[in-house]
């Protein structure tokens, strides 16, 4: 999978499934550090992922501050023509000051086996 650099960082498109429903999602971060996957839950309305009454909310903390997130396992999230199937993804505002509709975490990149090759930006997977 083709990566392209955007100020110097790393990003791909990935598709999301959700109760048998699929969206694609551009502006994906790749980033071996995060632990985990988040996505900007306007980006998931597509798949019909919105707050219920009984999420557990979550804050978060990374470079870019804190935020509240609730989680969802989702049917899969593919990018290329890897998928890694139910995967729990922290769904939130990601509001960052600049473009970015999600964050591919550690969690996606281990369990897909990725390989991130720089020189070529590609992602390939050894699985």
């Amino acid at each position: 999978m083709k990566l392209t650099l955007v100020d110097n960082l790393p990003f791909s498109q990935i598709t999301v499934a959700y109760r048998g429903v699929t969206t694609t999602i551009d502006n994906i971060l790749i980033d071996t550090g995060s632990a985990t996957t988040i996505l900007a839950a306007d980006k998931l309305i597509a798949v019909r992922i919105t707050p219920e009454p009984s999420d557990t909310l979550h804050t978060i903390r990374g470079v870019g501050g804190t935020e509240v997130v609730f989680t969802r396992q989702v049917d899969y999230v593919q990018i290329g023509e890897q998928q890694v199937p139910n995967l729990e993804v922290e769904v939130g505002g990601m509001d960052y000051g600049f473009e970015i509709s999600g964050i591919l975490g550690m969690d996606f990149l281990l369990q897909a086996g990725a390989i991130i090759n720089l020189k070529d930006l590609n992602l390939i997977f050894a699985n």
